[in-house]
């Protein structure tokens, strides 16, 4: 981004942090993506290229640093950018956060940012399947949680504890915290199939976004 030539804090702010996906960048590190490989596919659009070219930027401004192992942090100025963003999320929940457009319903975010915020801690071992089938939308998931849940877009071939079945709109919406997941149930907006212990199981390791705490608050 070219400067501003201006001597001011939040020209110098913009400068870093104004670039198109920068700020998703910074938002998935805070809540704990580290590979390069999770950064492209938390953002669908964002080419290799220019993830790599952002990354460099943002190494250059000490917001984040790369470790020997490959893996990204956020270095302690980056850390200080999480009221920044979660500001803007504030911001957005209570003033430009209404009912998502279509295309905005991308089945595949969805499903990653669900299966990475699983508590796999709560689910039985040594492997517990949850099938996700989207009335709406003909592509179907599979999430596979052993120490950590993996995705997978074709059947694994394990047997399966919980059927989830909902449309893209009503699993966003409880996935962000406009709703919980048991009021989805109640309301007939979310379906979970399976024995009661796997279905609790299931109830147990579901996490919603972190700013799903942020939407129930500030949202009408």
């Amino acid at each position: 981004m070219k400067s501003y030539g201006q001597y001011c804090p939040i020209s110098r702010s913009a400068e870093v942090l104004g670039d198109r996906w920068t700020i998703h960048i910074i938002r998935d590190m805070l809540t704990g993506t580290t590979r390069f490989n999770e950064l492209i596919r938390g953002n669908p659009g964002l080419s290799t290229a220019l993830l790599a070219q952002r990354l460099r930027k943002l190494q250059a401004a000490g917001v984040i640093e790369q470790h020997d192992n490959g893996t990204y942090g956020l270095t302690d100025r980056g850390l200080d950018l999480q009221p920044v963003v979660f500001g803007l999320a504030t911001w957005a929940a209570r003033w430009t956060f209404g009912e998502p457009a279509i295309d905005e319903l991308d089945p595949d975010l969805l499903l990653w940012w669900l299966h990475r915020q699983l508590d796999t801690t709560q689910l039985p071992r040594p492997r517990f399947t949850v099938f996700v089938q989207f009335t709406d939308h003909p592509k179907r998931y599979w999430i596979v949680a052993e120490q950590e849940a993996s995705l997978c877009l074709a059947d694994p071939g394990f047997d399966i504890d919980v059927t989830l079945r909902t449309d893209r709109a009503a699993l966003y919406r409880t996935y962000l915290g406009h709703s919980s997941l048991a009021d989805a149930r109640r309301n007939g907006q979310v379906e979970l199939d399976g024995s009661k212990k796997a279905v609790r199981a299931f109830f147990d390791a579901f996490r919603q976004s972190p700013v799903a705490s942020i939407i129930a608050t500030e949202s009408p």
